[in-house]
């Protein structure tokens, strides 16, 4: 073909030195060595054409497909958890935001994971209606990802760090946890950086790599406790009995009724003192109000005291009677014997004159 073509531009490849003019025959010779050599490979062109339309159609309607699969997933579970906020069984699962949040980032990492197989495999496949070797490509791509795994291995293990966490539900926005580096109340979970809001409103942005344990103090149930000081001449019968009556009235009272799993148990003396005594009173609350339901206990068990006569230590000091009042040189202490140097107590301690004798 490539001599048809010098024979039609007119220039013979064995005689440089005379050109000779292209005629007409070598012209429509050229032209049926062009489209004879077109004949032959039109039919292997539309093949491949339509091999890689039908790999882009496939796996354009696979990714929406999948991608609106794991979405219409990702709200039913919002919608699941919509239905059971506010209720006693809400409080056994997570609060809404914390599954919006879990759901949004378990629903993002999947899509770009089907996103990111399905057109890696098309583009392959793609490559490989070429004919073009794949191996030195796959090669080389493996060391490209092992040399970026060792330069961004910190963040690689962030990133599969978080997405453990996420799938394994460790902790939510809302819970309060004790990270290790860090203790808060969780405001933003993310696939690399929590963030955590301290005691004292400072925020913690904590790496989910250095994060080695987790106390999570809102998953479950929380435990209320109340330290009850009293006299140590109280009645002990009636100091249970009031605990009790408190107990049993907050458990009818809303909200408390939702928020205590279980009755207010009186655990009896913790400590027993010579000035006061301490009864121990524990309750069984809602994850994340055991705070709330202690200062309520605290609030009614001092109202509870005060109607039925019971003191507590700290209170006003007891009346003091005028039979047991005391003169007013009570708080006088009395004249020591050694004041006088004449009384027998100076005398007997005084030191002893020695003898004249020995003076001499």
């Amino acid at each position: 073909m490539f001599l048809s073509v010098l024979s039609a531009a007119g220039t013979d490849p064995d005689d440089k030195k005379t050109p000779k003019s292209p005629t007409f025959e070598d012209a429509q010779e050229s032209a049926t060595n062009a489209a004879s050599w077109v004949e032959q490979n039109w039919s292997a062109w539309l093949g491949i054409g339509l091999r890689i339309l039908l790999i882009i159609a496939v796996a354009v309607v696979l990714r929406v497909v999948v991608r609106r699969s794991i979405t219409k997933l990702i709200e039913r579970m919002n919608r699941t958890a919509q239905s059971v906020n506010g209720t006693a069984l809400g409080g056994l699962l997570v609060n809404v935001e914390r599954r919006r949040q879990r759901s949004q980032a378990i629903g993002s990492v999947l899509r770009s994971v089907a996103s990111f197989l399905i057109l890696g495999t098309a583009a392959l496949m793609i490559l490989g209606t070429f004919q073009i070797n794949l191996a030195p490509l796959l090669a080389s791509a493996g060391v490209a990802g092992v040399a970026i795994g060792f330069g961004a291995r910190n963040l690689v293990t962030d990133f599969l760090s978080g997405v453990f966490m996420i799938l394994e539900d460790q902790y939510g926005v809302g819970d309060s946890i004790d990270a290790g580096v860090a203790s808060g109340e969780v405001i933003e979970v993310g696939l690399r950086v929590t963030k955590l809001r301290g005691d004292n409103g400072e925020i913690w942005y904590v790496r989910n790599g250095e994060v080695k344990r987790i106390g999570n103090l809102s998953q479950g149930w929380s435990t209320a406790g109340v330290d009850v000081t009293v006299r140590p001449d109280e009645d002990l019968q009636k100091v249970q009995a009031t605990l009790i009556e408190v107990g049993e009235t907050m458990a009818k009272d809303e909200p408390w009724n939702e928020r205590l799993w279980g009755p207010v148990e009186v655990l009896g003396l913790d400590s027993v003192l010579l000035d006061s005594m301490v009864v121990r009173v524990s309750a069984k609350t809602m994850p994340g109000n055991a705070l709330g339901v202690e200062r309520e206990l605290r609030w009614r068990i001092k109202r509870a005291f005060d109607e039925a006569g019971i003191r507590i230590v700290g209170g006003l000091p007891l009346q003091v009677t005028e039979e047991g009042a005391a003169g007013p040189s009570a708080g006088v202490a009395a004249p020591s014997a050694y004041a006088s140097t004449t009384s027998p107590q100076s005398l007997a301690a005084s030191p002893i004159a020695p003898p004249p004798n020995l003076a001499k």
